[in-house]
């Protein structure tokens, strides 16, 4: 029984990436970022990794949204 509950919390547990999610938001050209930590809602199905930020985009605003990464797929940015 301890086996299934503690697969069931691991299958469900949120993880971040948050050295790769600096990388790819710097390559956007965003500035200033700040990881905000993980943001459950924000992305599909299939990503796994939901890695939350605040930034300033190369248009000097501030914006806020969600880095999110599949096991076996790209890094989209989706801001809030």
């Amino acid at each position: 029984m301890k086996t299934i509950l503690l697969l069931i919390v691991l299958l469900t547990i949120g993880c971040t990436k948050s050295d790769d999610t600096i990388r790819i938001l710097k390559d956007q050209g965003y500035t200033n970022i700040t990881i905000t930590g993980y943001n459950h809602f924000s992305c599909g199905k299939g990503d796994k990794f939901k890695t939350g930020f605040t930034a300033l985009s190369q248009a000097n605003k501030v914006v806020s949204g969600t880095v999110c990464t599949g096991l076996f797929k790209g890094s989209t940015i989706r801001l809030d």
